[in-house]
């Protein structure tokens, strides 16, 4: 069967989301033959679209009237009814399952059908396993559709069904690398498994980003990925501060006799080079090992975020702090033990206090 010129048209301006031209298209045929039901399932389609929801619930009625049995008006249709809050959910509900069953009467080999009233039926918690087996027959009847497969992971996941859950994201990935809703639901699994560092959750949203440079979800989790990273900075710094302490002695047992001040130059220049091996081991060290993506979003949340130049204020402060008990050659405690509680204290009251807050 040729498909009309104007459809052909139409149909190109909605892959581009042009949908005023493509709707004004579609109506100058329609007004050229009203009977044409491509051009009303089309229209209904654009108007789904562009979110005119009550526009094209009608549309495609008109389209029923015509051909009550077009599988495409009726997908269309409960797909429109999905989205139709104007509606109450059970009537909504009603008219779509429906017309899902009577696609399903006429093609009852149609995958996507299928998969779109297992994802209808799923909402209600008697009948999440029949929306189940309506998952799995349409992948079963279509294994490369992905619309299938995003309905099997659906229904899975209000199922309980868990091992099925995670080989229906898996099955998305494969067939679209760049399903956005797939990624950040795979990515924040691999994310949250026990013993997963915040380097490599962090590597881990920075991969998914590269595939779905849009994805708000996927750049949020990674930003709280990189803010764990930075926060654990502080605790370089308190080890400086410790060892800055031990080496003056701050804190003598009782019955010791306290260490003679001021401490020799080569124990200083001996707990700058602790120090070093720290922050180079500790950071610099497992900052060059992070990927390029990371290492960027690192520099970026410094500037982005509050929180995240709290934290490294916090480090430098505490570090100063060290460095003052560690290099100048005191010649008594007292000032010493003063920056010795004014590095750690600040640092130690905000670790805790901070775990949650928006970087």
């Amino acid at each position: 069967m040729t498909t009309h010129p104007a459809l052909e048209r139409a149909e190109a301006l909605i892959e581009l989301k042009r949908y005023d031209e493509a709707a004004a298209m579609l109506g100058g045929r329609l007004a050229e033959d009203p009977d044409d039901v491509r051009a009303w399932v089309k229209l209904g389609r654009c108007q789904v679209a562009a979110g005119q929801v009550e526009e094209a619930l009608t549309t495609l009625g008109e389209a029923l009237r015509r051909a009550p049995e077009d599988i495409g008006a009726l997908y269309i249709y409960a797909f429109a009814l999905r989205r139709a809050d104007h509606l109450e959910r059970a009537e909504r509900w009603r008219k779509a399952e429906e017309a899902l069953r009577q696609a399903l009467r006429v093609d009852p080999r149609n995958s996507s059908v299928h998969a779109l009233l297992g994802e209808f039926l799923m909402y209600n918690p008697t009948r999440r396993v029949e929306a189940l087996a309506l998952a799995k027959e349409a992948v079963r009847l279509d294994p490369e559709s992905v619309d299938a497969y995003q309905a099997l992971w659906r229904t899975a996941g209000a199922a309980g069904e868990t091992e099925t859950y995670t080989w229906a994201l898996r099955q998305v990935l494969r067939l679209d690398p760049t399903d956005n809703q797939a990624l950040y639901l795979v990515s924040s699994q691999e994310a949250h498994k026990p013993g997963t560092t915040a380097a490599q959750a962090a590597e881990v949203y920075a991969d998914a980003l590269a595939a779905a440079p849009d994805n708000a979800g996927l750049r949020h989790d990674l930003d709280r990925a990189t803010y764990r990273l930075l926060r654990g900075v502080r605790w370089l710094a308190l080890i400086c501060v410790a060892a800055a302490g031990v080496m003056v002695d701050l804190f003598p047992e009782d019955g010791e006799a306290a260490r003679d001040l001021p401490v020799p130059l080569g124990n200083r220049l001996w707990v700058l080079v602790v120090m070093a091996a720290v922050w180079g081991f500790g950071a610099w060290r497992r900052y060059c090992g992070l990927r390029s993506g990371v290492q960027l979003n690192v520099r970026s949340l410094v500037r982005r975020g509050r929180w995240a130049r709290v934290v490294l204020a916090q480090a430098a402060w505490a570090m100063l702090c060290a460095l003052l008990i560690s290099q100048v050659p005191w010649t008594e405690r007292s000032v010493p033990r003063i920056l010795f509680w004014a590095g750690l204290l600040p640092t130690l009251a905000t670790v805790w206090f901070d775990r949650r807050k928006t970087p």
